[in-house]
């Protein structure tokens, strides 16, 4: 199994075009599959792809019904399910064992994020004028500005932002490039960060290069990110935690309760599915009900 499975993972980095962050999601909920066969039949003969049937897959969720909630079980459930369905394609099983099994019903969870004044008072008290402290608040700015999701921004290069059209180029899921809208402020902080970077150069000197890096000169990473977004949250006392991910709902929900229609914002997001974009309602439902309640004539 852990050969097909490494088969598998392949296939959907170079044929699928599956950010690396994906394949490893998928790799790990697989080998954890794998492991769980390998402790339930320790003293039998362990069954090989083609003895995995339903009852085995149940039997697998009920191990994790005891460890994790709805939503983890969902996406390993879907990652069985993906790789089965591989597997039929190659021709090694006759059919998918995983396609009988229902999902279990997630709960809809509202995304976390930050009121206006919250969000501001965070991009507000970001202080310093050291290149580091800019290019914190170059990166927050950013996010806030665009939604972009973090892996996004951390893969940008400076060649990327367009300041006289006012957008960011980047790479989204499964390799789709697109344009973003960018605002003035995040604009004037990447520029103040990347002079104080490149001192002696210009930014077309820079093109090439990582538009944010870390200490060391490499392009910075997504963990770096929710660090020192962490870090920031926590030296202002903010009263809600919230991830990098946290500012692209962030994002979505102001433009949303600002009037921004929701295929707009899909586009914004780079959303696939306008189903996807449309979590983002549930979070603006207590704008909705003020409206109502100040509006209609037989509250």
């Amino acid at each position: 199994m852990k050969t097909w499975i490494e088969n598998f993972i392949e296939t959907l980095s170079v044929e699928k075009g599956f950010s690396p962050h994906t394949c490893r999601a998928y790799a790990k909920d697989l080998d954890q599959f794998s492991t769980y066969l390998d402790g339930q039949f320790q003293d039998e003969k362990r069954p090989d792809i083609h003895h995995v049937d339903e009852l085995v897959i149940r039997s697998y969720l009920g191990f994790l019904h005891k460890r994790h909630k709805k939503t983890t079980i969902a996406r390993k459930l879907s990652a069985l399910r993906s790789f089965f369905r591989f597997l039929v394609k190659r021709g090694v099983i006759g059919r998918n064992p995983a396609e009988a099994v229902l999902t279990p019903k997630r709960g809809r969870s509202v995304p976390n994020y930050l009121p206006v004044d919250e969000i501001f008072r965070l991009l507000d008290g970001l202080k310093g004028d050291s290149v580091l402290a800019l290019r914190n608040r170059a990166i927050l700015e950013t996010l806030y500005s665009t939604g972009l999701r973090v892996g996004e921004l951390v893969g940008m290069d400076v060649g990327d932002v367009d300041f006289d059209g006012g957008l960011v180029r980047v790479l989204g899921k499964g390799n789709k490039e697109r344009l973003a809208p960018v605002g003035k402020k995040a604009l004037s902080c990447i520029r103040a960060y990347l002079d104080r970077r490149g001192q002696a150069k210009t930014v077309g000197d820079m093109s090439g290069e990582p538009l944010f890096l870390n200490r060391l000169g490499g392009r910075l990473t997504a963990r770096s990110v929710a660090r020192l977004l962490d870090g920031a949250i926590r030296r202002l006392g903010l009263m809600r935690p919230v991830s990098p991910h946290g500012l692209r709902h962030t994002f979505a929900t102001h433009m949303l309760d600002a009037g921004a229609d929701l295929r707009v914002v899909q586009e914004l997001l780079g959303h696939a599915s306008l189903t996807t974009t449309q979590r983002y309602t549930h979070v603006s439902m207590d704008r909705l009900m003020e409206v109502y309640d100040k509006t209609h004539p037989r509250r």
